[in-house]
């Protein structure tokens, strides 16, 4: 489990943007780049953070994709850092755990939930927030 603190010192410190360690956003794109916010006050993502949509692990039917599939779609946004790197956050949490499952049936443990996730960073309004598409790093 990872702390709203933590997070933020990630950020503080550019871990994140130095890919040190790396912050997987469950939301959708729209969610995550600010556009559509239906649920919180404020739009957007935490700063450094990556995007990879819950839904992504689903077929056509709405069921998990197999264990190869997840892993392909899973390595791209790895980038070639292993899952005891990644936190995983949503919007308030219950996604994220859909990516952490996805994750473990990919063959990638180690991975740590932000169970406040994007509801718990909002409410410091000194927290930074970051709007647009995850840009490559």
């Amino acid at each position: 489990m990872a702390s709203g603190s933590e997070v933020a010192a990630l950020v503080s410190s550019g871990a994140l943007a130095r890919a040190e360690q790396l912050l997987i956003d469950a939301r959708s794109a729209d969610r995550f780049a600010g556009e559509n916010e239906t649920i919180d006050p404020v739009a957007g993502h935490v700063p450094g953070a990556r995007n990879h949509p819950y839904a992504g692990n689903l077929d056509a039917s709405g069921r998990f994709l197999d264990a190869a599939r997840l892993r392909q779609a899973w390595e791209a946004t790895l980038r070639g850092a292993s899952a005891q790197q990644l936190i995983a956050m949503c919007g308030s949490g219950v996604t994220a755990c859909h990516n952490l499952l996805a994750l473990e049936v990919a063959g990638h443990s180690g991975a740590r939930l932000f169970a406040g996730s994007w509801s718990e960073w909002i409410t410091d309004p000194d927290h930074p927030v970051a709007r647009g598409p995850e840009t490559e790093r």
